[in-house]
């Protein structure tokens, strides 16, 4: 008997009543649960996160920054709200750590009541990280957790981002700001480079001009030394005049009564007496700057004038046998007082000789000193007449050479303070020409400084950014988020179901087949009993099987074509590959199950746990353990997984090809290991009448 007659009578019975064709309904409908029921169930989980109750805390109580009021919380709180990301309860702190912990929130999202403060911080001295506090309750739901993670990310990111912003725009507004203060400091450093050369000018001038003062201080300082001792000198030699006056006057003034009659008789001598003082004042005055080389003269005279009168004195007095008592005594006392005289005129002498003194004042006294004897001369004819009127002017010369002398002193005293003065000048001078030249020096370094500070400001300037409104918005942008993810998907799975599909599936099927032969004979005892070949035995095990794989694979796809919404990208390629993946399923359960007996059943539920944790479906199978890794090239699923992710969202089909191969080599192989125990089968034993294990 042929293969497909043994493949329809295995088929037939399960027509014989109700409960075997309810069998038969239920073993097509099997991988329904495992997968369209179970993808149904977590389909697009992420489409319905606005169900799950998340408790929002917003506790921030705001800030101001550069006097614009900050109100991160409510921003954050009212995107929150309009975004449908959760289903938010905006709640207190209390109850939403109260309902976190008894599971009325899977979550909860606070932001402190320094949110804001903590973000206009930025712009301060001292700048915080603000805070977005989340707590979550693994006990309640794990995946709850690591999904909020995600979504709680992207928040923060966004928040700083816009806090970013903010704080960058017064960065960007500082640097326009700093480019127009470097701009007048630019412009300021160059009027104080061309202010410092002309002070450099004005300060080569100061220290040429204060080397000619300091020089003409020191000629000053030592012409003021000689005119003081010369001032000296004609102090005292003055004071000596004035004592001499002063004698004169007193004894003229004594004797006056008793010299007329000698005045009257010897009229003319005292005349010529007087015209000599004159011509002699006169001459003094006459010649000042000369008075060195006339003083000696005028002594000269002085002592002729006074020998003159000693001779009449000799002659009227000593040499007459008998003197005139009324005429040698006045003219005794006149020999003394023109002796006298000589001795001051001796004494002017040695004052003129300094060279030095009070010359105009000096000038003056002797003019009214030449005056007085002018008119003494002139009077001497009618001097007892006139006495008095001598008398008078004699004490009007002893007057102006009292004043000489109080002028001389002043002269003295104001030319010593002058010393002094002069003296502070030329230090003075000194210490200024020598802070002159440091100062030329210091202008020259501040002059170079200056040239190069504006020198840099201007390249300066140059580097500085300045930026309008609109180019600030783009660097802030930029700045705010400098690094984006520009996440491009080739071939996107639309949903959670999508993505596990080629993960499920496949697991529906495998236990479709394991469950098929748990009604279906894997080996047809009348085959087996009728000694028929083999390979005729294996295929007839397999094709009802396999038959009833194809069956459940169109009823589970339509399910979740219909019923979900599975789109694939190669509907035929994929119905054609899980129609491969559908045989060599049942082939392989076949050979455990026709192998092992009722041991293989336990084989087959254990190889489907190898594939399901080697396969990849769900993480990358890199990110299991080694054991995983190592059996992963070598189980069937692992290509079937890889296949039907291709074939579903797109890609290159070169997976699927190398899994059409790999699918086919098992089918042959597990088909021929069938065929193999079929035919150890054909030998009826003990142990096979009395199996030691029967499920």
């Amino acid at each position: 008997m042929r293969s497909p007659r043994l493949a329809a009578l295995e088929l037939r019975r399960f027509g014989r009543g109700r409960l075997p064709r309810a069998a038969l309904a239920a073993l097509l409908l099997l991988p329904l649960l495992y997968g369209a029921l179970y993808l149904w169930s977590f389909w697009d989980p992420y489409g319905r996160l606005d169900r799950i109750p998340v408790a929002l805390v917003n506790d921030d109580k705001g800030a101001t920054a550069d006097g614009k009021r900050i109100a991160a919380g409510d921003q954050i709180t009212g995107k929150l709200l309009d975004s449908k990301t959760f289903d938010w309860h905006e709640v207190s702190a209390e109850e939403a750590d109260r309902g976190v912990e008894d599971g009325t929130y899977y979550l909860s999202l606070r932001m402190p009541s320094d949110f804001s403060s903590r973000i206009a911080s930025s712009a301060g001295d001292s700048p915080e990280t603000g805070a977005l506090e989340v707590r979550t309750n693994d006990a309640n739901n794990y995946i709850v957790g690591q999904i909020s993670r995600t979504v709680f990310s992207e928040v923060r990111t966004a928040a700083s981002a816009n806090a970013s912003r903010g704080f960058l725009d017064r960065i960007f507004i500082s640097f326009s700001d700093l480019h127009d203060e470097t701009a007048k400091a630019a412009k300021g450093a160059a009027d104080l480079r061309d202010g410092t050369g002309k002070a450099k000018k004005g300060s080569k001038d100061l220290a040429d001009g204060l080397k000619d003062a300091k020089a003409g201080s020191k000629k000053l300082s030592g012409g003021i030394v000689k005119l003081d001792k010369g001032a000296g000198d004609l102090e005292t030699g003055s004071r000596q005049v004035a004592d001499g006056t002063q004698l004169l006057a007193d004894k003229v003034n004594g004797v006056a009564a008793d010299v007329r009659p000698f005045l009257k008789d010897n009229g003319k001598a005292i005349g010529d007496t007087a015209r000599l003082v004159a011509d002699t004042s006169k001459t003094v005055r006459d010649n000042l700057d000369l008075l060195v080389k006339a003083a000696p003269t005028a002594a000269t005279a002085a002592h002729t004038a006074a020998d003159d009168l000693t001779d009449i004195h000799r002659t009227r007095c000593e040499e007459q046998p008998v003197p005139d008592p009324t005429v040698c005594p006045p003219l005794k006392r006149a020999v003394t007082a023109a002796d006298d005289v000589a001795a001051v005129a001796d004494d002017v002498n040695a004052l003129v000789k300094n060279q030095n003194g009070d010359l105009t004042k000096l000038r003056t006294q002797l003019t009214t000193l030449e005056k007085q004897a002018k008119a003494l001369a002139t009077r001497s004819p009618h001097l007892d007449e006139d006495l008095e009127a001598a008398v008078k002017k004699i004490n009007a010369l002893n007057t102006g050479a009292h004043k000489v002398a109080t002028g001389a002193d002043r002269l003295h005293t104001g030319l010593g303070t002058a010393k002094t003065g002069a003296s502070d000048l030329d230090t003075g001078v000194g210490k200024l020409k020598t802070g002159a030249t440091d100062l030329d020096k210091g202008l020259v370094r501040l002059k170079d400084g200056s040239t190069t500070l504006a020198q840099g400001l201007g390249d300066g300037v140059g580097k500085i950014p300045d930026y309008g409104k609109k180019d600030r918005d783009a660097r802030t942008e930029v700045m705010a988020d400098p690094v984006r993810l520009a996440s491009q998907s080739l071939h996107s799975a639309p949903n959670y179901g999508t993505g596990f599909a080629p993960y499920f599936i496949p697991l529906s099927l495998w236990v479709g087949a394991m469950v098929a032969y748990m009604l279906i004979q894997p080996l047809s005892r009348r085959a087996l009993a009728a000694g028929a070949p083999a390979w005729r035995i294996a295929l007839a095990g397999w094709l009802p099987v396999a038959g009833v794989g194809l069956l459940q694979t169109a009823a589970l796809m339509s399910v979740l074509h219909w019923g979900p919404g599975l789109d694939m990208a190669h509907t035929a390629g994929t119905l054609g590959f899980l129609a491969l993946v559908t045989c060599c399923f049942a082939a392989i359960v076949q050979w455990l199950n026709a192998c092992f007996g009722a041991a293989g059943r336990i084989l087959v539920l254990a190889l489907l746990m190898l594939q399901l944790t080697s396969a990849g479906g769900t993480y990358p199978v890199q990110t299991s353990p080694g054991f995983f890794n190592a059996i992963h090239p070598y189980l069937p699923m692992s290509y079937v997984v890889e296949g039907l992710r291709r074939l579903i969202t797109g890609g290159g089909l070169g997976p699927v090809w190398q899994g059409c191969a790999v699918l086919a080599a098992f089918t042959a192989g597990a088909l021929a290991l069938t065929a193999l125990s079929a035919r150890r089968k054909q030998m009826w034993t003990l142990e096979r009448l009395h199996p030691e294990l029967s499920l």
